[in-house]
């Protein structure tokens, strides 16, 4: 009873209100205004340059690379236009030797290369190098537009983007360190080598991987309602979503459409109240915090993500272990124990390394509703090396582990309710719903984590139970992709936006050469 007694004064520490829900929510709204208003701020509120989602009648075929840490994928999307698409990818592992290389072009020159070998086993008949400049006046740059792949390039590095398609490296992360590249647009780089192989290639679009989300889901989800959000609820958490143009106060510099009045904004909401105003804060979060690799940044991030939702767990554990008034993992003799059997974790168990408890066990005990929970102790020995542990052990390991998921999922709902709120769509009297797009680990694999999310908007003040029901939280399938594909897709409707205002100058142009090479003539009277 001890144990019990103490596993509920602990998982009590990770209970998020209803009232909780609601100052986050406040806050966050705030904090989003501030990040409209000017850099520096908590939420980042990065522009992205893309002004428009899609509907799903897009067509085409687009290519979309993915640089998001050790591999590196290429894959050709042929988008159908009824909201259904064909995929063709290839993966492959970046040698260790070419995350520290000394030039850029090292590492780019391979991306490049794994290009041309995809385009040559996926669509040699479109692979003609030696054709795919001839110089045209369509573009001012020459290219024979109909022989052109546009590129999506997402690349999930830290970017100072201004353009749709330009964007300068700020710094490596993931293990990747080369000095040479920081500073540089990362698609000119890209770009630079696809042109050393004389590729049919532009790079038209840099992608972050929730703005992908978002394009992937408003492309398939069902219906004519457009998607406002796209998020990550994974190893990270991060969202993107649609911004009026007009509610952004701080510079936009750089080229992009204005016509829509809309802007996908970046929020980069991992980073969101790092002050620390109004997120939980025990005394796990903040041994969790202190020893992490980056203390005092990413704090939404470090009570929501995959990646650390299993070592807070971990450090919970370890401080019951060392709790001598209570018995978890442990026997004076087999009788007290349902397996008639002594527990016992081994020495080198993941227990006592950082980040030695993977989040995916929360979800197999979340999952485990055998009146035994024999699925979780199996898992328990299995991935912890934890012997023989008692039904009151995996109880109680059951019971922590679900409320730092469910603190986590009613976190994940502040950051969806403040931006369906900032978006004022329940204002307007239609029944249509209000979608969001969601990918991760999180929401794909953690059961009843989307109902906890769910629960949380309900309480929310101005969404309450009915506006809820009108939110359609769906997962967004490979958003680095097909929302890479899109967004190159809406780079290629902007060019060719210019590519007719470039023409017509270039008529203009020809016409009024014409007219001053015609000489004036003096007029006569005719008698």
């Amino acid at each position: 009873m001890a144990l019990a007694k103490e596993t509920k004064r602990i998982a009590a520490q990770f209970d998020y209100t209803d009232e909780d829900v609601n100052k986050g929510v406040q806050e966050f709204l705030r904090q989003m205004h501030e990040g409209l208003q000017q850099d520096g701020t908590s939420l980042s509120q990065i522009p992205t340059y893309v002004t428009g989602v899609p509907n799903g009648t897009e067509k085409g075929l687009y290519l979309a690379v993915d640089l998001g840490g050790t591999n590196f994928r290429v894959c050709s999307i042929h988008l159908n236009g009824d909201t259904t698409f064909n995929l063709t990818y290839s993966k492959v592992a970046i040698p260790k030797e070419l995350m520290v290389a000394k030039q850029a072009t090292d590492l780019f020159g391979f991306l490049a290369k794994q290009i041309e070998l995809f385009l040559k086993t996926h669509h040699g008949e479109h692979f003609d190098a030696h054709i795919r400049r001839r110089q045209t006046v369509s573009t001012p740059e020459g290219y024979r537009d109909e022989q052109i792949f546009r590129l999506g390039f997402t690349f999930s590095f830290p970017v100072q983007q201004f353009g749709i398609n330009k964007g300068t490296l700020m710094r490596w992360t993931k293990g990747f360190d080369i000095p040479d590249a920081v500073g540089k647009d990362v698609c000119a780089l890209l770009q630079q080598e696809i042109d050393k192989l004389r590729l049919p290639v532009k790079v038209a679009a840099l992608v972050n991987d929730t703005v992908g989300t978002l394009m992937a889901r408003s492309y398939t989800s069902p219906g004519k309602t457009s998607t406002l959000l796209g998020a990550i609820f994974g190893t990270g958490t991060n969202g993107a979503y649609v911004e009026k143009l007009a509610n952004i106060k701080k510079p936009v510099e750089g080229d992009y459409d204005k016509s829509t009045g809309l802007m996908v904004v970046n929020t980069e909401w991992g980073s969101f109240d790092n002050q620390l105003n109004i997120l939980p804060n025990t005394s796990y979060d903040i041994e969790l915090d202190q020893k992490s690799v980056n203390p005092g940044i990413q704090m939404f991030e470090k009570r929501v993500s995959g990646m650390f939702l299993g070592e807070i767990v971990r450090l919970v554990i370890v401080d019951m272990l060392k709790n001598t008034e209570i018995s978890l993992f442990r026997d004076e003799n087999s009788s007290q124990n349902d397996w008639k059997s002594t527990t016992t974790i081994a020495s080198d168990s993941g227990v006592f390394k950082q980040w030695g408890l993977d989040s995916s066990i929360m979800s197999i005990a979340a999952a485990d509703s055998t009146p035994d929970l024999s699925t979780l102790r199996q898992e328990l020995e299995k991935q912890l090396q934890i012997y023989a542990a008692s039904l009151e052990d995996a109880l109680a390991f059951k019971n922590v582990a679900y409320a730092v998921g469910r603190r986590a999922a009613r976190l994940s709902a502040v950051a969806v309710g403040a931006i369906v709120l900032q978006s004022g769509e329940l204002q307007k009297t239609n029944d249509e719903p209000i979608d969001i797009g969601v990918d991760g680990s999180l929401v794909e694999h953690y059961p009843f984590f989307r109902d906890m999310v769910y629960e949380a908007l309900a309480a929310i003040e101005g969404i309450g139970p009915e506006g809820a029901k009108r939110i359609r939280i769906g997962i967004a399938k490979d958003g680095s992709g097909v929302g890479a594909a899109l967004i190159a897709l809406v780079a290629a409707n902007m060019e060719k936006k210019g590519v007719v205002d470039y023409l017509n100058d270039f008529r203009n142009g020809v016409t009024s050469k014409i007219v001053e090479a015609i000489p004036e003539i003096e007029p006569t009277t005719v008698m």
